[in-house]
């Protein structure tokens, strides 16, 4: 069934008010239960115990108070009077005073808003009490004084004055109840926020963990912990953080012992061309063995990867200017944009190798070629600018994958693999970050390498 487009709006609008964290979330998930039923369980007690008990102490005070009245409109001497006030304190705890000419106050004393609301069911209960025992006019105060209720009813030649103990009007121990109350919701949350917490600390090592795996550094501490399914996903982390390893050992060992078998050959070849009549077909040969040796090199940094680096703070322009020596050997004009303080936590050799790679292509393709690292909110970025004819923006993606060469030929006469820009890419997100390619201002090429802070 299709839900209402006002349904899955309100539903797309509290998705965006709700926390985003798992400790949130959780604390919301129990909190939020449990203060729903702590507010229905002390609605149901105010409501039908609360109010119950006060309406029947004040339908007792409002029998007691009647009567007096009565009492005293069967003689209304003093010695009669003086009397039942005995009585009335002796037995009932009442205090009453008669008030000769006086009149009833005409409204009632407002109280604080807080008080108002509180006291409003017991101002009910008294009045509808009074009411129904009592033929004379009266009026009532439930919040001049701390301790008792002040009520006044109109007699012959003045007025009755009636103080009573505010527990024989209403329950006073309402708010004993609500005290424990609040104070089991608070003691409850707080041993659920601490259960929370542990777990919640147990995933975020797990993933902080993974993402200090993605930028090639390690944490040896690192052990499983926290509920079992979290142990479960650590232990599968670590499973699975060991075979990668053991791959990238092997495809580094391996592209290590074809580069080695390889360079002897080619060594040897190298002595004998050396040794050889020197014509235009040793010359060519002699290109060939360059660029053979070019692509076995290109294909161990591609395998080696980060090799075990350790990251430490490097200073990004005396790295960048080292890099642009060789575009400039090239034949190239380069400039470099970088403050000299400016310093990035990263593997010296293969940020270098990078960023190499990024520089030596826009030398190899165009005539200037601009440099700039830069600090910006999200951390550090390196932008890398070029005249040459660039790479259409529907290629930017294939132009990383690895052997793309970017031309239907795939001419051998041009110098490399295609493997520049997948080392510099892979480099870049083993640091945690990224390499994107735009439209470079200059007209070429922009390579854009993105750090963390």
């Amino acid at each position: 069934m299709k839900l209402p487009s006002s349904f899955r709006v309100f539903v797309r609008w509290l998705k965006r008010r709700l926390p985003a964290t798992l400790f949130a979330r959780s604390m919301l998930i129990i909190v939020l239960p449990v203060a729903l039923m702590q507010i229905a369980v002390t609605y149901v007690f105010f409501d039908a115990h609360w109010q119950t008990v006060t309406a029947r102490l004040s339908e007792g005070l409002a029998g007691d108070i009647a009567w007096a009245v009565e009492t005293y409109k069967e003689d209304p001497t003093p010695q009669s009077f003086a009397k039942l006030s005995e009585r009335a304190e002796e037995s009932m705890g009442l205090s009453i005073a008669l008030q000769p000419g006086r009149r009833l106050p005409l409204t009632r004393r407002d109280p604080p808003v807080l008080l108002e609301a509180f006291f409003a069911p017991i101002d009910r209960s008294l009045d509808r009490a009074l009411s129904e025992r009592l033929d004379a006019p009266f009026w009532f105060d439930t919040t001049r004084y701390p301790a008792y209720v002040d009520i006044r009813v109109g007699v012959k030649g003045g007025v009755m004055r009636v103080l009573a103990p505010r527990e024989r009007a209403f329950a006073t121990q309402g708010h004993i109840f609500v005290l424990w109350m609040t104070v089991a919701t608070v003691l409850l949350t707080t041993i659920a926020l601490l259960f929370i917490r542990n777990q919640v600390r147990a995933i975020e090592r797990l993933a902080n963990a993974a993402e200090a795996f993605g930028r090639g550094a390690d944490v040896p501490a690192f052990k499983p912990h926290g509920a079992k399914e979290v142990r479960a996903a650590a232990t599968a982390f670590l499973d699975m953080r060991a075979r990668i390893r053991r791959h990238v050992e092997q495809r580094t060992a391996l592209l290590a012992s074809v580069s080695h078998d390889l360079r002897t050959p080619l060594t040897r070849l190298k002595l004998s061309l050396a040794l050889a009549e020197q014509n235009k077909r040793t010359a060519d040969m002699k290109r060939d063995l360059a660029e053979m040796e070019h692509m076995v090199d290109e294909y161990l940094d591609f395998a080696r990867g980060e090799g075990g680096e350790a990251a430490e703070a490097v200073h990004l322009r005396a790295l960048i200017e080292a890099v642009s020596e060789g575009a400039r050997r090239l034949g190239a004009q380069v400039r470099v944009t970088a403050d000299d303080d400016l310093i990035a936590t990263a593997r010296p050799n293969s940020l270098k190798r990078a960023l190499a790679n990024l520089v030596m292509n826009a030398a190899s393709h165009g005539e200037h070629v601009e440099i700039v690292a830069r600090r910006n909110a999200d951390g550090i970025e390196i932008v890398v600018d070029d005249d040459g004819p660039g790479i259409p923006v529907e290629q930017h993606e294939e132009a990383f994958k690895a052997f793309a060469r970017l031309d239907e030929s795939r001419n051998q006469n041009t110098k490399g693999v295609g493997l520049g820009l997948a080392i510099a890419r892979d480099v870049a997100r083993g640091h945690g970050g990224d390499i994107v390619l735009d439209r470079s201002p200059l007209g070429g090429l922009r390579a854009v390498v993105r750090l963390p802070g």
